[in-house]
């Protein structure tokens, strides 16, 4: 008596996406694995029947389909080694090998009359839940013609030798443990493939939200260039009649007026760097403004800057990166890295601590503050746009620009609540994308 062979592991279709074709070849890996499962349990339902319940089956031609499926196993393991993606034509020629050796065993084993024919049914659920619609019903119609053949063409099953009940019980026993096999099938197999399903929704999901980042991003950073064009022209014109006035001897005499005029330029520039800063963060290409520097000097200088322009904030700086590589100076992640210190300015002026440390190839840069810290519900959200507890339009984006400099450059940015007070902030970037060379000293 067989038990089912079949169990399809793949998509309703094909989809050219990273997440769908890892999907599929979950799916198929778990094709693989039912098979397994399927031999041991035609083994034992053929030794049962054979041996216990006293009824000569054809042992060797079944031993030919079960080392079949066997070597079918062996070549798909092997196959998926090496095949980079799974399609739906693909599946349903390994569901249509499971029906061949279904009915196979079928034939040698009363035909149409075998009570484990129910075993199709299984086969054709799975294929409604894997399959595209055409391939189906090319399952449905190959597997209505094997049972049509079945009725007409099968090596009749000799009755017990030594008796073990009249005919109809054990066909009725036989149904039975069909039944019971086609649910727990069903049930394990299902689950499982289900399982593949709802993580590869997860994944697309998650590559949606990408993409929806992405565009926002662009959206942003077209905007900021309008603005930055606006701009340009007043903060020109606004240079030149600075300049001039500097050079006017009644103003230059006035040293009040003369100090009140550095102030001006000194805004004047801070202006035409945050409008740069805007441009880069908003997603323009790394690059521009880059320059030969070191770790140490890079966060020695991006330090000083930041203390220069916002005097009433008190930052330490602790450098714990040990010895000093040479890297290239990045305006998007200094600007990133000036949105998490300004976030923490806000809630902490008194103290915020800004450390670097090296992790094998990895710069890790953590601010720390003594604020309030992140809402517990917010802690989930951070680094998506709009998600603050500021109550301000544009609120969050600080954040949400960072985590995608961050990500741009291959790292990571994860924040927490401090067990004591304040927040943390965890910048991750490999070195690789900011060191000069390819060699990294260790």
């Amino acid at each position: 008596m067989p038990s089912d062979v079949s169990a399809a592991a793949g998509m309703p279709f094909d989809l050219a996406a990273p997440a769908d074709l890892a999907t599929n070849r979950k799916n198929m890996a778990l094709l693989v694995q039912l098979r397994w499962i399927a031999v041991i349990g035609q083994i034992v339902t053929i030794a049962f029947v054979h041996f216990w319940m006293d009824v000569a089956l054809p042992l060797m031609p079944m031993a030919a389909v079960i080392c079949g499926l066997l070597a079918l196993n062996l070549i798909s393991l092997l196959w998926l080694r090496y095949r980079a993606d799974i399609n739906n034509r693909e599946l349903l020629v390994a569901l249509a090998l499971d029906v061949a050796a279904l009915t196979t065993l079928l034939y040698l084993s009363g035909g149409a009359t075998n009570p484990f024919t129910s075993l199709y049914l299984l086969q054709v659920t799975l294929g409604a839940v894997l399959l595209d619609a055409p391939s189906t019903w090319s399952l449905v119609a190959l597997v209505c013609m094997s049972y049509a053949w079945l009725t007409g063409y099968y090596e009749p099953l000799a009755p017990p030798q030594h008796g073990f009940g009249d005919a109809f019980s054990r066909y009725i026993t036989g149904t039975f443990i069909g039944l019971v096999l086609d649910a727990v099938l069903l049930v394990v197999f299902v689950t499982r493939i289900n399982r593949n399903l709802r993580d590869r929704d997860a994944r697309l999901a998650a590559l949606r939200q990408h993409a929806a980042e992405q565009d926002h991003i662009v959206r942003m950073g077209l905007l900021a260039s309008g603005a930055a064009h606006e701009l340009g022209t007043p903060l020109a014109s606004l240079s030149v009649i600075l300049s001039d006035w500097r050079r006017m001897p009644t103003l230059a005499a006035d040293a009040e007026l003369s100090h009140d005029l550095s102030e001006m330029e000194t805004s004047l520039q801070r202006c035409k760097t945050i409008v740069t800063g805007i441009l880069l963060s908003a997603g323009e290409a790394r690059g521009e403004g880059s320059a030969p520097t070191t770790v140490a000097a890079f966060l020695t200088a991006l330090v000083e800057e930041w203390r220069t322009s916002r005097p009433s904030a008190t930052l330490y700086f602790r450098n714990a990166f040990g010895t000093d590589l040479a890297i290239v100076s990045d305006i998007a992640l200094k600007q990133a890295i000036f949105n998490v210190l300004d976030n923490a300015a806000e809630v902490s002026r008194d103290w915020i601590e800004l450390t670097a440390e090296r992790e094998g190839d990895t710069l890790v840069l953590s601010v720390t503050d003594r604020g309030p810290g992140f809402a517990r519900e917010m802690l989930p959200q951070v680094g998506k746009p709009y998600q603050s507890t500021k109550g301000r339009p544009g609120s969050g984006l600080g954040l949400f620009l960072v985590v995608n400099v961050v990500r741009k450059l291959g790292g990571v940015v994860t924040a927490r609540n401090r067990p004591d007070i304040g927040a943390a902030v965890r910048l991750e970037l490999p070195l690789s994308t900011l060191a000069i060379g390819d060699h990294l000293d260790g």
